[in-house]
């Protein structure tokens, strides 16, 4: 298992922690995580990877290591900012490589539609984008908020590291049980009264209080003139839980200029927990175009 070490730097008055396994300094790659999620969930596809990546990971806002922020909820475009500057104490004068599951995935398509001369490559893992909404969903939408302000999600509390293991398989199958123990010590942390409770911030759970605006996301998408590489999962269930049909899902992938599509075969949403050596050959073929050894 490769060794991390971890970094912490003033992002927007947070203490944000990115976690770092070096490599050579010349070959950076940066991995943005998903929702409810930390860094450390990288684990696997890092250990898959050729060492040779310089490789960093932050935790967002509200999760792992990072501070949770002093308000009720969470506001998307934060995640965007908060990258714009975590890039900038990385490697200020030259673009970058960038994954992103999930969450990860839509932050950075944005991001390299909004600054396209930061991202040298972007690499794409189950994050096709937000559900299409109409206007008249609004106000349902604003007054689901204001409930959900009222009475605030917590999140259950679990006996023990390995009730948690538990339970992280119960929500994927294919999860190995020396993987889900590992990310139970990550994903958790103990309480004086000796249960485990997530490094996750319950206000993520609130929904955003205004819609996603399809139009607007493929603007951004057209804009990235990085190389992409978009993969999925063969089992995933995203498309259908977004409501994504194939026809949508093809005009997604066209809003880029230069695309790779890719399928792994025998993996769920969580492809980097079911298949980290296939996704990382995947990402080694593509971000070593073109570099010299």
């Amino acid at each position: 298992m490769r060794q991390s070490d971890s970094t912490f730097h003033d992002i927007r008055g947070l203490r944000y922690h990115v976690r770092h396994w070096p490599g050579d300094p010349a070959r950076k790659v940066v991995l943005l995580h998903g929702w409810m999620d930390v860094s450390a969930s990288f684990q696997f596809l890092v250990d898959a990877l050729d060492p040779r990546w310089d490789v960093y990971a932050p935790d967002w806002r509200g999760y792992g290591l990072t501070d949770w922020v002093k308000a009720d909820s969470y506001w998307f475009h934060d995640y965007v900012a908060d990258l714009d500057q975590v890039l900038e104490r990385i490697q200020p004068d030259a673009p970058l490589n960038v994954i992103g599951h999930s969450l990860g995935g839509n932050v950075a398509s944005i991001y390299a539609g909004t600054r396209p001369e930061r991202v040298a490559r972007f690499v794409n893992l189950e994050g096709f984008g937000m559900s299409r909404n109409k206007p008249e969903q609004a106000p349902a939408r604003l007054v689901r908020w204001l409930g959900e302000l009222r009475n605030p999600p917590a999140l259950r509390p679990y006996a023990s590291f390995s009730a948690l293991a538990d339970r992280l398989q119960k929500n994927n199958p294919r999860l190995l049980r020396e993987r889900a123990e590992f990310l139970a010590r990550h994903w958790g942390k103990e309480t004086p009264d000796g249960r485990v409770e997530l490094r996750s911030d319950p206000a993520h759970k609130i929904v955003n209080a205004t819609l996603s605006r399809y139009e607007e996301m493929v603007e951004f998408w057209r804009r990235v003139a990085a190389p992409v590489l978009w993969v999925d999962a063969a089992e995933s269930k995203t498309l259908q839980q977004i409501g994504i049909d194939s026809e949508d899902y093809a005009s997604r992938r066209a809003a880029y200029k230069t695309l790779r599509y890719q399928t792994v075969q025998e993996a769920g949403h969580m492809l980097h927990h079911d298949q980290p050596e296939k996704v990382a050959k995947l990402i080694d073929a593509f971000l070593n175009e073109d570099l010299p050894g």
